[in-house]
């Protein structure tokens, strides 16, 4: 099953990539990215709704619930924390094989409208499509907590080889994101720390585009590394994402 949802989840998102595929983004083409998209979104969900169930009656213990909103304002405080911390780790692993060469991460007006068209696709749906493909539809057809780790250790490796140049960084959040799943019960919260993740990596756009702080970036692996006035920032919000969290 986790073979067959990571083949299903990487041709399924390859095909909503397909109208991107030039170097140059244009509106029309993430508008057909969008619809595609929202049609893959579509028929996962009748899969995870009403084919897994009968496949594999475990899954039917993990049904579709949304969150409150506490929780989902809790996750999204949470993850600016996580993208920071996702960019020191996987620097400091980098940095144990080879030295790693950062430079100074700057913006142009172009990359920022380009980051903040495709932004809408990376914050809104990509999250929804790519966690019911790599953590729903394989995790849940499963009983034992022990089963559950395994796969989400399989699903992140593949996710991570799907994303090629992020690859440690795609595969560690995908472990973040698997764990949550199998922790919360509820495919929502990995979602929303998900989307947040991504939407905290647009604000950074523009607040480095802005010249607001400095940044610092390598390009193979793909790491960021914000200044410390985001991440003490981060650290803030985080505290009060874990508040909300504990209130619900």
């Amino acid at each position: 099953m986790p073979i067959l949802s990571a083949a299903y989840g990487i041709a399924i998102i390859y095909i909503t990539a397909l109208p991107v595929a030039g170097n140059h983004q244009t509106f029309v083409g993430e508008m057909l990215t969008w619809l595609i998209t929202l049609a893959g979104i579509a028929m996962t969900l009748c899969l995870v709704q009403y084919v897994e169930p009968k496949m594999f009656p475990a899954a039917e213990r993990i049904p579709l619930k949304f969150p409150t909103i506490s929780v989902i304002l809790g996750l999204l405080l949470i993850a600016p924390l996580w993208l920071v911390a996702e960019g020191y780790i996987v620097y400091g692993m980098a940095s144990l094989a080879q030295p790693v060469h950062m430079e100074p991460l700057t913006y142009t007006t172009e990359e920022l409208r380009e980051d903040l068209l495709s932004s809408v696709h990376a914050v809104l749906l990509a999250p929804v499509l790519e966690e019911l493909c790599f953590r729903q539809m394989a995790i849940s057809p499963f009983r034992s907590r022990g089963a559950k780790v395994v796969v989400c250790i399989v699903m992140a490796f593949l996710f991570g080889m799907f994303h090629v140049r992020n690859f440690p960084g795609a595969f560690i959040s995908a472990l973040v994101y698997g764990f949550v799943f199998i922790w919360s019960r509820n495919i929502w919260y990995s979602v929303i720390l998900h989307a947040g993740r991504n939407l905290a990596a647009t604000l950074l756009a523009v607040y480095c585009c802005l010249k607001l702080g400095d940044m610092q970036m390598a390009k193979i692996p793909v790491i960021i590394l914000p200044d410390m006035k985001v991440v003490v920032a981060s650290l803030f919000l985080a505290i009060a994402g874990v508040l909300l969290l504990k209130k619900k």
